[in-house]
């Protein structure tokens, strides 16, 4: 699926890469206050609401590392389409089944080499 100038396939995927960004950035500033650090008076709430807040706290930075990965792989495969790369495997240069491509269009590896 060789895609090296712009065409309707292309156009689509990088609209749905656009739009996935779009949504985990509104979700990343969604979430900003969960991860800030946590600031309790230990006088006024007790040992296990703290631990919950801090449980909360690391559950919520470990979603927003995922979702700075997941951002890093959109603004790669953006980057791929633009050079006229998109769509090629990363390691063994075949082409990636555009069936793979609609399922996750900022997938890096045709499924021989993804496993």
């Amino acid at each position: 699926m060789a895609m090296s100038q712009p065409d309707q396939d292309t156009k689509a995927f990088r609209q749905a890469l656009c739009e996935e960004r779009d949504a985990l950035q509104q979700s990343s500033a969604g979430t900003a206050e969960k991860r800030s650090p946590v600031t309790l008076d230990q006088q006024s709430v007790g040992r296990l609401s703290r631990m919950d807040v801090m449980q909360g706290q690391a559950m919520a930075i470990a979603e927003e590392e995922r979702r700075q990965q997941r951002l890093r792989l959109i603004d790669a495969a953006l980057k791929r389409i633009d050079e006229g790369e998109y769509g090629y495997c990363v390691s063994c240069g075949d082409d990636i089944p555009e069936k793979r491509l609609k399922f996750d269009p900022a997938a890096l590896k045709c499924v021989d080499c993804a496993q």
